[in-house]
């Protein structure tokens, strides 16, 4: 017999060390841990940690097998593995009924259980006692199936098991959008049991998706039916949302010690070093103790200051627990895992010898990891006013199998007994390693002869859909319908896919498809859905984005291959290709497009450099025999061309003499409720022009007053040069049509400029179809034959006519009322449904949201939008403020969310349509310049659609009336162009370009102006374009049109004029557009929290924040900028918001530098002191009493306050520092200058 060697003789001893500390624990029935010998409860994410050892050993058993029986040691140990894995898996099998309900709503009664009997394998308390939704311990057990498999061990038996493991995928597919109770299982820190979005859950269930994606689950000896799928855009969501959150871990915990385990071993989630970096950091800083790692701060759990007799903790009390919060040893554990898996033999030391002095040697020289050490009662006092000083005891249980198994796993590892890729046999390690440039490779195909010879024309040569044959081109709702048959199975009632989303990632791939090779059209191109892919610049504008996406987040074999068709609803109003189309096309020739590598090519050219994937779920078992005709018959579905529909709407310019005097005439236009108040709005501009009190100042703007007065006596001796732009006519011009050929908004003079937007406040006239109370008091709607109306829109070839008429039968009829126009049976919604395609085709955007609104259409990706912003710490409301304005803060299923909108914004369907598209283009934003949105907490989608009608009114010097109708006429890319330069807080203009058309059948259009947002270079470059302007003449009146004035001559005008004309009003507009924005000075919220810890409160408005906060929630809490930001948002005027947030501001010097002001007990008055301000603004500028009543604007505050600079010797902050000096009675407050940055 041989003698053991000494590397035999020490694995011995690791082996004898797991049997007495871990699987004498293990039941021999279930294969499950309980927590003690005398707690049967099974953790399911405790066991997989538990286990890991033992798989551990069991590998280095069989790498350095001395003798025989060493490898009948490996073999018992990796039967151990099993037993566990499987075990886990039976009882998650027995609630599959559970599982299949969570997939339609994610709801925490619908879960699985996150504990089950040891002894039995059943549940041990029930759906609501306990917080059993905790995604990232379903995500560590399919992570370690997929590891386990990998590295050769046979857990999954049958395919019924298979099933239901890619079941499982799909459960957990939805973590980026899914609060959970997370690690801890507590949900918000208080145990109120409020679920969270936690990045730990994220992380580790982004993990479980790349690491399950392909794996066949029986191994070497499986074949097509036993693969698992995961779509790469579910675990490419994951990853933003985590990067977006890291280092948080949720809104009530700023840091958790669990987020080790994210950003290194297991999961190694994270790619990005420098995020990973700096969540380590803030572990260390934050959590690191001589005992271990707290979990979180303010953590209570087990500590002597906690009350044993209840779970929760009340707010006001975690405040009692900082500095004191139990130390975990175990995280030691996972650091010295993190350097062994960097290399980082500094780091390994460093924890070793953290660790070494807190583990428990028992007496028969066993080593024990305890769960945690805690403060005695006693010395409470003393560790709070000197953090980690008090030796600690041993508290919770004296083993804790999860930390002995990652101690012992680090042992193997350190002492060579296994190497760390042993552990990640599908190399997770290796995630943040840098990849090559990915080129994206496009094709674009033309949908018939016609659209390539159209191409072919352009010097660009392209295939059809025909000629790239065999392979199929489809829409990407086809490979949605083949996913959805992905893992059905009858015998255990699985359904499946649950979602109809396919994203970009999914669409970029090549498929094989019983021998066919199948090729996909992203879903944004998929004009069958939402209205924005008929906009060819939104188009093409998504199409670059796009290739940087994919070219940035590609992490599969293989290179992402763009498919893009080219059909004739792409055509512009002449039949040709758009020049924006074109233009894309020949940078896409050159090989770069936005910075991104590209080759352009035929489809052919690609397949063997394609990343390919097998659908080799379809048809694969006896029992789904019908799914061969199933796809068979949706791909026919799709193929067929559709009948031609008999257009029963007319084509044509001419309204219908009985229109003319209709009372229904201007219904769609009356349906919308954006306008920008008039009482809200001065007059004339010259109330912001005022002498200051200053002596530069002074003579700068008294000259300029002078020049202005006398400029203004010119302009009324010469009158005022107007012209005007595509306007659609007003509700009195629709009454009174002598009103028509004025040529100027109904609310000018013709001797006073259009009423001015900027000035006032936008507030909405909630003018919720104030129509329909005429549909009961008013004779002219009553007496209305809906039978005439009918044949009217028969006769009709006016598309605002059939507009009208169509809405009014829709309202009054129902949309499944049966017209039977011409003869022939077509219900309201049928001519809905033409009337929005016509619309589309001829680019009339206010009607193609119009009808898309009353068609109840959502955009594919809205409630992916919608999460991309919640998830990224921002809250939404829809709707106009304040009656029907609706708050989400939670990710929302999409028609739930689809329906928040449409009731938020009432029966303005245009406005919901509206909604949709800002929400989409936010995301966007979010997504690519995560910049923009910095300190800005919710996104009022309600107010940034009035301050961009507030925009169009001050750029066209119109009413709000016809602002609305501007910004409802603006393209879904013109429209995302404007959002971008407020968000960004550039200035912009407005360009008008004519589009004839040659078309004689529509000629109602020859006179159609397109617009387009530029960014506002200079003023001279202003000028010129309201010169420009000032030449066109009058247009086309039944378009849209507004009023300009054109500016004087800028030739001969005094410098100091010209800097006074373009910065007038610049500072009102941008209080007005941040306070919309909800935007704050970066760190505002951890300053105010200074602050309130420092005062008794703070009084905002009519609302007060209490000192309590501070003991609630950190300074750093999203919970805790949350409470702040609601209370601003009380304050109905944006500016008036700005300011009081500038105020708070101010309040920070007391807390700060040298300042020792006592603020113990005060309550800060911030409006009182906002007031106090403009007092000594008015006082020390000398503006008289008339004046001042004449520039009053939101609550009380001067116009000539809200537009001054914020710092300087005169800006605002210097004006409320020495407020908050006369409010606190400081000395000398005269002589204050404050600067910001």
């Amino acid at each position: 017999m041989r003698n053991r060697s000494n590397s035999g003789v020490r694995l011995d001893y690791f082996q004898r060390l797991i049997n007495k500390t871990i699987l004498k624990f293990q039941n021999p029935i279930t294969g499950l841990f309980g927590t003690t010998e005398h707690d049967s409860h099974a953790w399911v994410r405790d066991n997989v940690y538990t286990i890991m050892a033992v798989w551990g050993i069991a590998l280095a058993y069989r790498k350095n097998a001395d003798l025989d029986e060493d490898l009948a040691k490996a073999y018992e140990l990796e039967q151990s593995v099993v037993k566990l894995m499987r075990g886990l898996l039976r009882c998650m099998m027995l609630q599959v009924d559970k599982l299949e309900k969570f997939k339609k709503t994610q709801s925490t009664k619908d879960c699985l259980h996150a504990k089950y009997s040891s002894q039995t394998g059943k549940t041990v308390v029930g759906d609501s006692e306990w917080g059993h939704l905790q995604i990232d311990a379903t995500s560590l057990f399919i992570l370690y199936l997929a590891q386990m498999t990998a590295a050769g061990l046979q857990i999954i038996y049958t395919l019924d098991e298979v099933a239901f493991v890619q079941n499982l995928v799909f459960y957990i597919e939805t973590a980026y959008r899914t609060p959970d109770y997370g690690v801890w299982e507590r949900g918000d820190k208080t145990n109120h049991g409020l679920p969270e979005l936690n990045s730990s859950s994220i992380g580790m269930a982004k993990a479980a998706l790349e690491a399950i994606n392909e794996v066949d689950l029986f191994g070497a000896r499986g074949g097509p039916a036993s693969v698992i799928h995961a779509l790469p855009d579910e675990a490419q969501q994951c990853q933003a949302i985590l990067h977006s959150m890291l280092p948080r871990e949720s809104n009530s915990k700023e840091i958790d010690a669990a987020l080790i385990s994210v950003i290194s071993f297991p999961a190694f989630a994270v790619d990005d070093i420098e995020i990973i970096k700096k969540t380590r950091q803030e572990i260390e800083d934050k959590l690191m103790g001589n005992y271990g790692c707290r979990r979180f701060l303010r953590d209570g759990y087990k500590t002597a200051r906690e009350d044993p007799n209840r779970l929760h903790y009340e707010p006001w009390e975690l405040l009692a627990f900082e500095k004191i919060e139990n130390q975990w040893p175990m995280f030691y554990a996972f650091f010295i895992l993190d350097g062994l898996y960097r290399g980082d033999t500094e780091s390994v030391e460093k924890y070793k010898a953290l660790l070494d002095p807190v583990i428990t040697r028992t007496d028969d020289g066993n080593l024990y990891m305890p769960e945690m050490y805690s403060v005695p009662k006693d010395k409470v006092d003393m560790e709070i006013r000197s953090r980690d000083s008090q030796k600690r005891e041993r508290t919770g249980k004296m083993l804790h199998l999860w930390g002995q198994s990652l101690f012992i796993l680090g042992r193997l590892i350190d002492e060579k007994f296994i190497s760390p890729g042993e552990l990640d046999p599908l190399n997770r390690r290796l995630i943040t390693e840098p990849r090559p440039d990915v080129v994206v490779q496009v094709v674009v195909i033309a949908e018939d002869i016609m659209m390539q010879s159209l191409m072919a024309e352009q010097g660009i040569a392209v295939q059809t859909v025909s000629q790239v044959a065999p392979i199929q081109i489809y829409p990407a709702r086809v490979l949605s319908q083949i996913y959805s048959l992905l893992g059905k199975n009858k015998s255990m009632g699985l359904t499946g896919r649950p979602s109809s989303e396919i994203g970009l990632l999914a669409t970029s791939k090549l498929y094989i498809l019983q021998d066919q090779i199948l090729a996909f059209i992203p879903q944004f191109i998929d004009q069958h859905q939402f209205y924005l892919a008929l906009d060819i610049d939104f188009l093409v504008d998504t199409m670059k984005n796009t290739m940087e996406d994919l070219a940035r987040n590609w992490r599969m074999m293989g290179r992402p291959t763009f498919v893009c068709t080219i059909n004739t609803s792409m055509l512009d109003h002449n039949q040709k290709l758009p020049s924006s189309l074109v233009g894309t096309i020949k940078k896409l020739q050159s090989g770069y497009i936005a910075g991104t590598r590209v080759h352009l090519g035929d489809m052919g050219d690609f397949v063997s450099t394609s990343c390919i994937t097998k659908l080799s779920f379809v048809n694969t078992d006896t029992q789904y025999a019908g799914q061969d005709s199933q796809i068979s018959d949706f791909l026919g579905d799709v193929l067929k061309k559709a009948c031609p529909r008999p257009r029963l709407l007319s084509l044509g310019k001419k309204a219908s003499r009985s229109y003319r005097h209709s009372s229904i005439r201007g219904i769609v236009r009356r349906s919308r409720s954006i306008a920008v108040n008039a009482e809200d709005i001065p007059a004339d501009k010259d109330i912001l022009r005022l002498p200051r009190a200053l002596s530069y100042e002074e003579t700068a703007l008294s000259f300029a007053l002078r020049k202005l007065e006398k400029g203004a006596k010119k302009s009324r001796r010469k009158g005022i040069v107007e012209t005007t732009l595509p306007r659609i006519n007003t509700s009195e011009e629709l009454a009174h049509p002598h009103l028509k050929g004025n040529g100027r908004s109904p609310m000018c003079t013709p001797n006073r400029s259009p009423v001015q937007s900027p000035m006032g406040s936008p507030k909405a006239q909630h003018r919720l179809w104030p129509f329909m109370d005429k549909f009961n008091n008013d004779s002219s709607y009553n007496n209305v034959d809906v039978h005439e109306l009918v044949d009217q829109l028969s006769q009709s070839e006016n598309l605002n006519e059939q507009a009208d008429i169509i809405h009014y039968l829709y309202i009054k009829q129902g949309p499944n009322w049966d017209t039977e126009v011409d003869g022939k049976s077509c219900t309201v919604r049928e001519l809905l449904v033409e009337l929005y395609e016509k619309a589309g085709h001829w680019k009339q955007w206010w009607l193609v949201r119009h009808a898309a609104g009353m068609l109840k259409k959502r955009v594919e990706d809205l409630a992916l939008a919608a999460t991309d912003l919640l998830v990224r710490q921002k809250q939404l409301s829809v709707g106009l403020p304040p009656d029907r304005e609706k708050i989400i803060t939670g990710p929302l299923p999409p028609d739930e969310l689809a329906a928040i909108i449409y009731e938020s914004c009432g029966d303005d369907l245009s406005t919901a349509s509206l909604t949709q598209e800002i929400l989409i283009y936010l995301a966007m934003f979010i997504r690519t310049e995560p910049k923009l949105f910095k300190e800005m907490l919710r996104m009022r989608v309600g107010l940034i659609i009035q301050v961009m009608a507030s925009e169009m009114s001050r750029l066209f010097k119109c009413s709000g009336e016809d602002a609305s109708d501007h910004l409802l006429n603006l393209s879904p890319y013109e429209l995302k162009m404007m959002l971008h330069h407020i968000l960004s807080g550039k200035e912009f203009v407005i360009t008008t370009e004519k589009v004839s058309c040659d078309s004689e059948v529509m000629n109602e259009y020859d006179d159609e102006y397109k617009f387009s947002v530029v960014s506002k270079q200079s003023r001279q470059e202003t000028s010129a374009f309201a010169s420009k302007l000032s030449r066109k003449g009058p247009l086309n009146q039944k378009m849209p049109s507004v009023t300009v004035q054109s500016p004087p001559s800028a030739a001969g005008k005094p410098e100091i004029e010209d800097e006074m004309e373009d910065r007038q009003g610049q500072w009102l507009r941008r209080r007005r557009l941040d306070g919309a924005l909800n935007r704050v000075p970066v760190g505002f919220y951890t300053q105010v929290w200074k602050v309130l810890e420092k005062c008794h409160g703070l009084s905002i408005g009519s609302h007060f924040l209490p000192h309590s906060l501070t003991r609630e929630m950190t300074s750093g809490e999203f919970k805790f900028a949350l409470q702040v930001e609601r209370v601003l948002n009380m304050i109905p005027q944006p500016e008036y918001r700005q300011l009081m947030v500038e105020a708070l501001m101010v309040t920070t010097l007391l807390v700060e530098g040298d300042c020792r002001i006592n603020l113990s007990g005060q309550v800060l008055n911030v409006d009182k002191i906002v007031q106090q301000a403009n007092s000594i603004f008015i006082k020390e500028q000398n503006i008289s009493s008339e004046v001042v009543n004449h520039s009053t604007g939101s609550a009380g505050i001067c116009l000539h306050l809200y537009d001054t600079a914020p710092s300087g010797r005169y800006g605002t902050m210097s004006y409320l520092a020495r407020a908050l000096a006369v409010f606190m009675n400081i000395g000398d407050h005269q002589n204050l200058e404050c600067n910001i940055s």
